[in-house]
């Protein structure tokens, strides 16, 4: 599934997500396609490990709110699994993968963000964001191999 996204290009820092959590996203937000998807990343520093689905309390075509049941359930999945929750996904199916105006508005510094573009369903894009001292600020997103066991 990941061979036909499409990663845009961004400057400074860099953001490590394994493949599987590429390929869940995008299955994720083709499944729920026209509505948008949402969930949430674990992982530790830059490097995300794992994507969480979680129902979208908005159940709409232009927003998204993780329900906080799901929210919960992460963070206790998070810790089983000596990881953190680091961000968040979300896609937009009709538009390009940035942060609209709501998306900022609603943004938690210190925390990645990953949208899924499904403007073309057959090659979608993925960019991931950062909001850093009241900037959000594109990161390079970096797909790497999971590790072996």
């Amino acid at each position: 599934m990941g061979e036909g996204v499409r990663h845009a290009e961004a400057s400074g820092e860099q953001v490590f997500v394994q493949k599987t959590v590429i390929d869940a996203m995008i299955a994720h937000a083709l499944e729920d396609a026209p509505r948008e998807c949402c969930g949430l990343l674990l992982g530790t520093g830059r490097r995300i490990a794992r994507a969480v689905r979680t129902r979208n309390a908005q159940a709409g075509t232009t927003r998204y709110l993780i329900n906080p049941e799901d929210h919960f359930a992460a963070i206790r999945e998070a810790r089983s699994l000596g990881l953190s929750i680091v961000g968040a996904y979300h896609s937009h199916p009709a538009s390009a993968p940035v942060p609209s105006p709501r998306d900022l508005e609603d943004a938690t510094h210190d925390f990645f963000y990953l949208i899924v573009s499904l403007v073309d369903p057959g090659r979608p894009e993925v960019r991931a964001f950062e909001l850093k001292q009241g900037n959000c600020r594109p990161l390079r997103l970096d797909t790497v191999p999971v590790p072996a066991l």
